[in-house]
């Protein structure tokens, strides 16, 4: 019973979070700045969990060096966010999400390069198909300028946000509750892009009420539920075949950009996609056995 728990989940968690481009990009076309759209993401998103942590009973007293890693980790997982949604403009929302999903590769070869675990074939291959996976995705577009500048901004988040995951494995931060953690990330998140939209466009009205659910909507279902959905999963089914599950994102992202939005996705862009995804679960397989020797 647990372990169809942990698959309902672990799919929640990768469907919801693939929702990012079907409530942000509406906002983009209305003309509400990346800023704005970030701020009220973030913001609400902290305030949620807030409020989940005080009706829990979850203690939010936390102490200097802890406030100071959480504004660093707030740092990546904002600029994580706020390029993920740049690259919207330049290319397909499913292209990106896919892409960013090679962040599993980063975060390995940080490990091995940083944190001295070892190294292997299979690491060396799925590298090699990561590679070819992003190489299929932007043949797969005809404005190849437009397409290498938004893969690039991309690839940024697949840096920050793999750098991201090491910092609340390998800092103090970690031995605590995941309510807690989660709840000062996204309020770090949301100051910054308080003074961000402050000191740039100002924090913007949102011009209708459909806008302003999508703004909820982003906060509460990619945020919110996908944060929960994941800590819940890996309780019930672990870390490793919620990860697996988590090559739903981008098929969700590519399904949400081509029926709703009218993004188009040929057989090269579905290659790379696949491509990618492989790569991943060789990743993350790989991470698996190496653990249980």
């Amino acid at each position: 019973m647990n372990n169809v728990k942990g698959l309902l989940f672990a799919i929640v968690s990768s469907a919801t979070f693939g929702l990012v481009p079907l409530f942000s990009i509406p906002l983009l076309k209305a003309g509400v700045g990346t800023p704005t759209i970030l701020f009220y993401r973030m913001g609400i998103a902290a305030l949620l969990m807030g409020l989940i942590a005080r009706g829990t009973h979850h203690r939010l007293k936390i102490g200097f060096k802890d406030m100071m890693t959480f504004l660093a980790l707030g740092g990546l997982y904002a600029v994580t966010s706020l390029w993920l949604l740049m690259s919207y403009e330049f290319i397909p929302s499913g292209m990106a999400t896919t892409i960013h999903f090679l962040y599993p590769l980063v975060v390995t070869l940080v490990m091995i390069l940083f944190f001295r675990e070892k190294c292997s074939l299979w690491l060396i291959v799925a590298a090699v198909l990561s590679v070819a996976g992003v190489a299929l995705l932007s043949w797969g577009e005809e404005d190849s300028s437009a397409t290498f500048r938004g893969i690039s901004m991309v690839l940024v988040t697949v840096v920050t946000y793999a750098c991201y995951i090491v910092g609340v494995n390998k800092t103090r931060v970690v031995r605590m509750d995941s309510v807690v953690l989660t709840f000062y990330v996204l309020l770090s998140a949301a100051t910054m892009f308080l003074v961000y939209a402050a000191t740039t466009t100002g924090i913007e009205r949102l011009p209708s009420f459909r806008l302003a659910g999508d703004a909820l909507l982003l906060a509460l279902l990619p945020t919110v539920v996908s944060n929960f959905a994941l800590v819940l999963a890996v309780k019930n089914i672990g870390s490793t075949m919620t990860a697996i599950l988590g090559s739903m994102e981008p098929l969700t992202a590519i399904l949400a950009g081509v029926f709703y939005f009218g993004e188009t996705f040929g057989t090269l862009s579905a290659a790379g996609l696949c491509v990618i995804v492989t790569a991943v679960i060789i990743v993350i397989l790989h991470s698996k056995s190496r653990t249980a020797k």
